[in-house]
């Protein structure tokens, strides 16, 4: 049987601490080490057994045990740098025998890997805050303009005095689909049309290799329906009292009479079941399609009481434009001073701003949201550069822009130039990389095909 003695006879305390995911130092009142675990003698790079009987400022320093040694007292969870990137927080007792000082005694934590994670989720809160969609009306840009009829629209399916009713939402990819089904659920909850936690449940039906798999997560099923299968709730369960949004619906297929016999009666069956469950659900249906083309009449009908445009960034004005360029810019310094603690300005000369807000955009909004920050990215200096800078300045000019921004033409077409990535130039790139080549060697490389693209441009591309 092991007995406490046992610990010092066959040195096993060492072997404990020898284990211990911190790194520990023992010092004599002269600073020489007495005891180094391994944790610590791994992090100097040493032996342990060579390091014992050596002053501790040979290995650390600027060990906190030094200033223990002349203070005698405690000192907790001071963070100091060590060698490169390594960096630990460190707490230091003094060592008393009796009423004598004999020493002192530090453990230490390797915080790189803790630092780094805050810094993950730190960028991961700045990508939140300049994606994060509008939360009311008012707030939209447009809605004294090109979105006025359609948020009034919006506003009436649940907020008319007869009651909800369910919705269509019809528009091109990046315009804003997502942002109008979340402000109908916010005014719903505003005006007590459903409960203030009531849910909002999201599902994007083209996502689904086939249509099978998308009407299992939103009806559910019933065990034993196909091999393998669970009893499982289904997002109209899970969306009872709430908004069931359901985007790209017209990839719903075959599966459509199910959808139009919940929306008639109610009520739902699992997929391999026939027990009938009840739901009480607002649908939202949206779609890049046409959707009178795509679903069943009957289906149509019932879901587009309310059909609501939302116009693409070509038909919308100038004037929009330039409001949707500056609330972006806006959202980004906000983001960058809250992150960062740092006063922030972007300047864009004017002919950058002229080529933003004349390029053509395919993808709508969301991809002229990411040419403008993508735009003072490029522009913009790294952390390691700001220092103890209080103010930074960032000036973006028509280089910092991304391969996609052309100048428009007379017929809507945007012009390519020798700086934009084409299809020749994409071809190049793709081959270069397989030949194993970066973004920076490629940008050289694509300058001796007659091209002049940045190589930030390049590693952009190779992103997407």
């Amino acid at each position: 049987m092991l007995k406490y003695e046992d610990l010092y006879r066959d040195r096993l305390f060492e072997k404990i601490l020898d284990r211990s995911n911190d790194g520990i130092n023992v010092v004599d009142e002269n600073g020489i080490l007495v005891y180094v675990n391994q944790i610590s003698a791994d992090y100097s790079n040493n032996r342990a057994a060579d390091m014992i009987g050596t002053p501790i400022a040979d290995y650390y320093p600027d060990a906190v045990l030094l200033k223990v040694l002349k203070n005698k007292h405690a000192i907790f969870d001071k963070k100091i740098h060590y060698v490169g990137s390594k960096k630990y927080v460190v707490s230091s007792f003094p060592i008393y025998v009796g009423s004598e000082f004999k020493g002192a005694f530090s453990i230490f934590k390797d915080i790189q890997e803790i630092d780094e994670l805050n810094r993950k989720v730190k960028y991961l809160e700045l990508h939140i805050s300049l994606n994060r969609p509008e939360d009311n009306f008012s707030s939209v840009i447009g809605n004294s303009g090109s979105l006025k009829e359609v948020l009034l629209k919006a506003r009436r399916t649940v907020g008319s005095l007869a009651g909800p009713r369910h919705s269509i939402i019809i528009g091109e990819s990046g315009t804003g689909k997502t942002m109008m089904a979340n402000l109908i659920y916010k005014y719903a909850k505003e005006v007590g049309v459903i409960d203030s936690d009531a849910p909002f449940i999201e599902i994007n039906c083209g996502q689904f290799t086939n249509p099978d798999i998308a009407a299992v997560e939103i009806f559910g099923s019933e065990e034993g329906a196909y091999t393998g299968s669970k009893q499982k709730k289904g997002l109209f369960e899970q969306a009872n009292g709430g908004i069931l949004f359901l985007d790209e619906a017209h990839a719903l297929e075959n599966y459509q009479t199910m959808l139009l016999t919940a929306v008639e009666s109610g009520k739902i069956r699992r997929i391999g079941g026939g027990r009938e469950i009840p739901v009480d659900v607002i649908i939202i249906a949206a779609s890049t399609k046409n959707l009178k083309d795509e679903m069943l009449p009957e289906l149509y009908q019932r879901l587009a009481q309310y059909e609501l445009y939302i116009p693409s960034l070509k038909e919308r004005r100038i004037e929009e434009r330039e409001n949707l360029f500056h609330y972006f810019v806006d959202k980004y310094i906000k983001a960058v001073e809250e992150l960062h603690g740092i006063r922030y300005n972007v300047v864009f000369s004017p002919e950058a701003e002229s080529a933003i807000l004349n390029a053509s955009y395919p993808r709508n909004i969301r991809q002229f949201r990411d040419v403008v920050n993508f735009s003072i990215d490029a522009a913009a200096p790294l952390i390691s550069d700001i220092g103890d800078e209080t103010e930074i300045l960032t000036e973006i000019g028509i280089e910092h822009l991304p391969f996609e921004i052309g100048e428009e033409s007379s017929n809507g077409s945007v012009v390519k130039r020798k700086d934009i990535i084409d299809e020749a130039a994409e071809k190049l790139i793709l081959e270069f990389k397989e030949a194993g080549y970066g973004p920076r060697k490629i940008s050289k490389m694509l300058a001796g095909e007659g091209y002049d693209i940045e190589y930030y441009k390049v590693a952009y591309f190779l992103k997407k």
